[in-house]
């Protein structure tokens, strides 16, 4: 079996009870699970203080499991990253280990990309997608799915649809990104993958960000040359916000519009990712990747590493 371990690097663990369902789901996939010893603790709103959360990173790199799974996201890895000892997390990649989550784990991918050149795989979190309850879900089919098969290193590509009006694009360079916030709280920092992300594939999502937030974060992205430096820009989910009287009709979709009318890089929507209980497909950040599509069909590929 694999060895699976569970951390929390960033917000604190609400309820023991999801994390529970979320570690017998995980061993009834095959996985041999082991839960950090601070992956309770809490300081305020997060799981434990800095020194705990940084010292149990450190413990998991050390360990090297094949997988790494947050068990939620909020807030707290940018605290860690002046502190984090980037070679450790390398070498832990480089023995096999797998970092795996979303949101807030965009921080820990994006650095470790800048730092040292490997990274982890965009996927679930270990409550968010493990732990809910039957009468709330439970498991989405195709998200247990393709995690699986990214951790057994059999996964080499995902298909989604899309708008018209794509037919044909086929681009390569590295795939890349995350959750929006969280990467643009990088841009101009030492944190920041800079030059390795160029002629890139870049996919985003957010959740409880209105659309002019949105937007104002992706004209910040452009405005710095990042878009226009891309190969296709992918868009997965970026709900659970509030619409307000001020919109007068302004949506996602306006904001989108705007940023397709002053960027030369193809926007895609439709990619199954984001702070969703359905399907959530998993990416490894910084492999290189092929987006073909076909008609609405989209297919991102990138074979064995």
């Amino acid at each position: 079996m694999s060895r699976l371990t569970l951390f929390s690097p960033s917000g604190a663990v609400a309820r023991v009870a999801p994390l529970r369902r979320a570690v017998r789901r995980l061993g009834a996939l095959g996985f041999d699970v082991t839960v950090d010893e601070a992956a309770l603790a809490r300081h305020q709103r997060f799981a434990g203080d800095d020194d705990t959360r940084l010292a149990a990173l450190h413990r998991v790199a050390h360990d090297a499991p094949r997988v790494a799974l947050a068990t939620r996201g909020g807030y707290g890895l940018a605290r860690l990253l002046d502190r984090l000892d980037w070679p450790r997390l390398a070498r832990s990649v480089e023995r096999g280990t797998r970092w795996v989550g979303y949101s807030d784990l965009t921080a820990l991918h994006l650095a470790l990309w800048a730092h040292t050149g490997v990274s982890g795989w965009a996927g679930p979190l270990a409550i968010d997608d493990f732990g809910r309850r039957d009468d709330e879900g439970g498991t989405d089919e195709v998200t247990v799915g393709t995690f699986v098969e990214a951790m057994a290193g059999e996964l080499e590509a995902v298909g989604f649809r899309t708008a018209a009006g794509f037919d044909g694009l086929d681009v390569t360079g590295p795939l890349w990104g995350g959750n929006l916030t969280v990467l643009v709280s990088l841009l101009g920092t030492r944190h920041w993958p800079g030059r390795r992300t160029r002629g890139g594939v870049l996919f985003l999502e957010d959740v409880n960000e209105h659309p002019y937030r949105i937007e104002r974060m992706l004209l910040q992205l452009h405005q710095a040359g990042v878009l226009d430096a891309q190969r296709a820009v992918l868009l997965g989910d970026f709900g659970g916000f509030r619409p307000s009287p001020l919109d007068r009709g302004f949506g996602l979709k306006d904001a989108v519009a705007h940023l397709r009318s002053v960027t030369r890089t193809p926007i895609v929507g439709g990619l199954p990712f984001g702070h969703v209980p359905r399907t959530k497909v998993c990416l490894p950040v910084a492999r290189r990747a092929q987006l073909v599509v076909d008609g609405r069909n989209v297919w991102l590929a990138w074979g064995h590493a």
